[in-house]
């Protein structure tokens, strides 16, 4: 029987253990790509929160706006009628003085608009037309972003300080945004369509450095798969590669925070609000527009009913003592009522005007 031969032992050549170095480059990439992810979704969270705030803004323009130019002519209505009672008419000193009392009261609780000593006629509709122009400017497309706006102003600051770590960040945006502008300046091509891919990129470049957007600056550079070749056997490449990763960091965490305060100061400001409170009544399925606008139509009704009344008066088919104790609609609403009512509206009329 012939005698069994047993098979030479084979032994699996155990890997070395990584560095230190390695050990360090490793975690530091994966903090870099987790800090470039969380800022992309942050950014682009911003964006959608911008984005709605001004599509809801848009909406409410165009659908409010026949109405607040009816609040207005109302507005001018009875201002006029107040006019030309208190020049036409004539009254007792003391019945003067409280029908003055009474135009008074209607400016100071805010039902009619505030009107002083020499006030054109046309100061309501000027007002109006200025405030709707400066809404439409503001949300013209050829403007800046809010976004935009902001983080300009951020990367200004930014470059502007004093401090050795801001002025060494600075710095390392400056190095990134070069190496980069390097590669794609248009005038370093000459074929039709590589200059046209590279005015493309060089644009997207320019535009991330004016904004301080190092996140954005490194997408680019990682998506056309630029970076500097290092010897993984190399303890300086290692160690340089190591310390560039963590200043990059460093700046990608300002920049993460610098995004999420400004979008938690984006839902503080009244149209961020807004659109909190769209949302809310959106998943109970409600209209916050509609309500808005049904509230403003209650609102109408009530100014136009003291215009009526007013005019009335002014047409001497009620008494001054009728006149005095007010119209009905106001006899009905309790103090309270009628704050929180013409508090709301005149919120609303901010929110919506002043974007």
């Amino acid at each position: 029987m012939p005698k069994k031969t047993s098979s030479p032992s084979t032994t699996t050549a155990t890997p070395l253990a990584l560095s230190d170095l390695h050990i360090r480059l490793d975690a530091l990439e994966k903090e870099h790509q987790s800090i470039l992810k969380q800022i992309k979704r942050k950014r682009t969270e911003l964006k959608n929160f911008v984005e709605q705030m001004r599509s809801l803004a848009t909406d409410i323009f165009h659908r409010a706006t026949p109405k607040f130019q009816k609040m207005a002519e109302l507005d001018q209505e009875i201002h006029a009628l107040f006019k030309e009672i208190l020049t036409t008419r004539k009254f007792g000193k003391q019945t003067q003085k409280n029908v003055e009392a009474v135009y008074r009261q209607l400016q100071l609780t805010g039902i009619i608009s505030l009107k002083f000593d020499g006030d054109d006629e046309d100061d309501a509709d000027t007002e109006l037309d200025e405030l709707f122009e400066n809404f439409k400017a503001q949300n013209d497309g050829s403007q800046e972003t809010t976004e935009h706006r902001h983080q300009h102003s951020q990367t200004q600051e930014f470059l502007e300080s004093p401090s050795a770590s801001r002025t060494d960040e600075s710095r390392k945006i400056r190095q990134t945004f070069l190496r980069l502008a390097e590669i794609f300046h248009p005038d370093r091509v000459t074929d039709s369509e590589t200059l046209q891919s590279h005015t493309e990129i060089m644009k997207e470049i320019n535009r991330a450095y004016q904004e301080g957007d190092l996140a954005r600056l490194l997408e680019i550079e990682r998506q056309h798969q630029i970076g500097e070749a290092i010897d993984n056997n190399s303890e300086d490449d290692l160690t340089r590669k190591c310390r560039t990763l963590e200043q990059q960091n460093e700046i990608l965490v300002t920049q993460y925070e610098n995004l999420k305060r400004e979008l938690r100061l984006a839902k503080n400001t009244p149209e961020g609000m807004m659109v909190s409170d769209a949302r809310k009544a959106a998943k109970k399925g409600l209209d916050s527009v509609t309500m808005m606008l049904e509230t403003i139509e209650y609102q109408i009704n009530i100014v136009s009913e003291i215009r009526d009344f007013v005019k009335d008066f002014q047409a001497q088919k009620i008494t001054i003592k009728e006149f005095l104790n007010g119209p009905a609609t106001l006899q009905s609403l309790n103090q309270e009522t009628m704050e929180d009512m013409l508090e709301q509206m005149l919120s609303e009329l901010d929110g919506v005007i002043i974007f």
